[in-house]
């Protein structure tokens, strides 16, 4: 098992807008890539759990196999910016994704 942290080129997170923040995975191999989508760990389940958002926040998982990319999207508890933001750009909350186990 490896974590996702060290299989993915990339890692981020970011604002999709006010309400929303997207993390993008990034791959720089095919087989990479293949492995982590077929390990079903990246689901709507799994994310919601790792994040304590309810299953219902989560707008998307797009997975991109030509670019190599996986796509999460999820609704934010409190929009950018305003009182109780503590990260207005989105850009730390990839944290939680560095330590998933990968089969």
């Amino acid at each position: 098992m490896d974590r996702l942290v060290d299989l993915a080129k990339v890692l981020r997170s970011k604002n999709s807008g006010p309400f929303e923040i997207t993390l993008d995975i990034l791959f720089d191999t095919i087989e990479k890539y293949n492995r982590v989508v077929k390990s079903e760990i990246i689901t709507i389940e799994n994310i919601s759990e790792l994040y304590a958002l309810e299953p219902a926040d989560i707008t998307q998982i797009v997975f991109f196999k030509k670019a190599l990319g996986i796509k999460i999207t999820y609704n934010r508890k409190v929009s950018s910016g305003t009182f109780r933001d503590r990260d207005v750009y989105g850009a730390q909350q990839h944290a939680p994704l560095m330590g998933l186990l990968i089969p």
